[in-house]
């Protein structure tokens, strides 16, 4: 057990998603919903804690960052609103000249065969969130935003040692709880998919989409890392390397939230000054969606394609550009993304409630992991960038100079 605690993160949720699969695979119906059970429990902790994550990174990071909190949270924004618009763009060009290659009817036919398969806990643990992500994302702009401000008018340290010290509880949380945790996590789900078949029986049709939407999940965040490298004299592959872990943590727990505690390592790492991570990677998190937003465009795509429906690059853009706002909500449960469209399927013509959005949703939850990883890894990239602008442009150090990444992180 003690050498298993020396073993890497990346190791072990590699490990925890092969043992799923074969669990899933070989072991008894009693054995995964076992294992169903402890992700459900585990998986409603985390929607209990996200919020106040938020709550405890977002709050005192704006609150450290003193002048300039309000310019920075509007550059952070809109660098995440903008990114997440030109991946679904970037979608939307890639599968409007690839995708009609190879999609036929029959596959319709042999994705909706495979749903409503499901495996159930043998109990739930009904822990609902204090507030959800949203109310505590808009309570910790206004909190952080007035602590800065009371701490620059000669006030305000009771409030801010509050907040510092809730900020401690949660991270030790996160790193006594949550991290250690997450392989069985992580075990839980890819038994659960392997036992009941869907995964595989979605990916048996749309690999090829599968496949060209990872390459470009991979592709994006690429020239991210490259934008970041080249406007701070990093090395772009040195920082994607060190971006591994938080991206196999994200495939693993198909929550952006949830990477939260690793991403900050990351970060870190890429040499990002803790006050910037502590702010942009939390609330990276919950409004830069460009994994997502890539993946749903596609899906989105193929369903009105073979459906013969409109999918022109005007109509699509209208979802896109709602969806970049709207998902905010969609952090902190896999499928949170889809789960946050569906109210605005209408807009292409989908209906919530109908089989098309069944099968949206389908296509999408099979791929949905490693949008999420492409979430936080460019959650990463956005966060060496906003170090530049915060220091040189926000805040006029022109003698800055970025942390160096570090080349052999433990």
């Amino acid at each position: 057990m003690g050498r298993f605690r020396n073993v890497g993160l990346i190791p072990r949720m590699i490990l925890a998603i092969i043992l799923g699969v074969l669990a899933g695979q070989y072991l008894p119906e009693w054995f995964v919903r076992i294992a169903v059970t402890f992700s459900s429990i585990f998986g409603s902790f985390l929607s209990f804690i996200i919020p106040l994550m938020i709550l405890a990174f977002v709050t005192k990071g704006i609150a450290d960052l003193g002048e300039g909190a309000g310019k920075l949270l509007g550059v952070t924004v809109l660098l995440a609103y903008c990114s997440t618009l030109i991946g679904g763009s970037l979608s939307y060009l890639m599968s409007s000249n690839i995708f009609p290659r190879f999609i036929t009817q029959a596959q319709v036919n042999a994705i909706t065969a495979s749903e409503g398969l499901t495996l159930d806990p043998y109990f739930t643990v009904p822990l609902k969130p204090f507030f959800d992500v949203t109310g505590g994302i808009v309570f910790a702009f206004m909190m952080g935003i007035s602590i800065s401000w009371l701490r620059r008018n000669g006030s305000g340290q009771g409030l801010y040692k509050i907040v510092d010290e809730f900020n401690a509880i949660i991270t030790n949380v996160l790193a006594k709880a949550i991290v250690p945790l997450l392989p069985f996590f992580i075990f839980g789900n890819f038994s659960e998919m392997s036992y009941n078949g869907s995964v595989f029986a979605v990916l048996s049709i749309f690999w090829r989409i599968f496949i060209c939407i990872i390459i470009l999940h991979i592709l994006y965040v690429t020239v991210l890392f490259i934008i970041a490298g080249s406007a701070t004299g990093k090395n772009p592959f040195a920082m994607l390397k060190n971006q591994l872990r938080g991206y196999f943590t994200a495939v693993g727990t198909q929550s952006s939230a949830a990477t939260i505690p690793v991403n900050l390592q990351c970060a870190a790492n890429n040499g990002v000054s803790r006050e910037i991570a502590d702010f942009v990677i939390p609330l990276g998190a919950t409004v830069h969606m460009p994994g997502s937003m890539i993946t749903i465009t596609g899906c989105v795509f193929t369903i009105l394609y073979m459906y013969n429906m409109d999918h022109s690059f005007g109509l699509i853009l209208q979802l896109i550009a709602i969806l970049g706002i709207a998902m905010v909500a969609a952090p902190g449960a896999p499928g949170g993304a889809v789960m946050s469209a569906l109210p605005f399927l209408p807009i292409v013509g989908i209906a919530p409630e109908s089989a098309m959005a069944s099968l949206l949703i389908s296509l999408y939850l099979t791929q949905d992991s490693f949008g999420t990883a492409a979430n936080v890894s460019g959650d990463t990239a956005i966060a060496v960038l906003v170090d530049k602008i915060y220091n040189q442009k926000i805040l006029g150090n022109k003698d800055w100079k970025p942390i160096p990444v570090i080349n052999n992180p433990k």
